[in-house]
């Protein structure tokens, strides 16, 4: 299994900010790996699990701050 996580701020305020860049890979990775997918909340955080060829993949995205994200 492979995990990617992509680090962020929570909140609109954020959004399109150097601080969710993050976010933003993960998202765009999200729509191209796994299309129509539905986030769950765990981990303290947003995941997407999906299949890249034979291999098992997870997307999170934490919903702590930057500086708390390894609460997730």
């Amino acid at each position: 299994m492979k995990l990617i996580v992509g680090i962020g701020n929570p909140g609109v305020e954020y959004d399109r900010t150097r601080h969710n860049v993050g976010f933003e890979v993960v998202d765009r990775l999200a729509r191209r790996i796994a299309p129509g997918e539905v986030a769950r909340s765990r981990f303290h955080g947003s995941t997407i699990e999906t299949m890249d060829g034979d291999e098992k993949v997870m997307l999170l995205k934490p919903t702590t701050y930057v500086n708390r994200s390894g609460e997730s």
